[in-house]
């Protein structure tokens, strides 16, 4: 299936790796959903109890910036014991060579 067009300049990337645990989806998708960033793909596992999200969103319609977004999402983690990062889309695929 190709990959849209659609422009990428406001899509970042949001990574989440740690225990398992009930509402981690929820959230980051509440934080998201709070700035109006969407989310536009979301792919997650569960390997021996150790949970892994990636996930695109659109910050077009954001009402923070990048900086502002890893702030709130790191501090999520650090508060639910698990490692969130977020980068910009280009910045990640240049850095993973997707």
């Amino acid at each position: 299936m190709p990959m849209s067009h659609e422009p990428r300049k406001n899509r970042v990337i949001v990574s989440v790796l740690g225990q398992d645990r009930v509402g981690i989806i929820a959230a980051v998708a509440q934080i998201l959903s709070t700035h109006n960033i969407n989310i536009l793909d979301i792919s997650q596992t569960i390997m021996q109890k150790l949970f892994t999200m990636i996930l695109i969103a659109d910050m077009e319609n954001s009402d923070i910036d990048l900086a502002t977004l890893k702030e709130l999402l790191h501090d999520k983690g650090k508060e639910l014991g698990l490692k969130i990062d977020v980068q910009h889309e280009d910045i990640f695929r240049f850095m993973h060579r997707i």
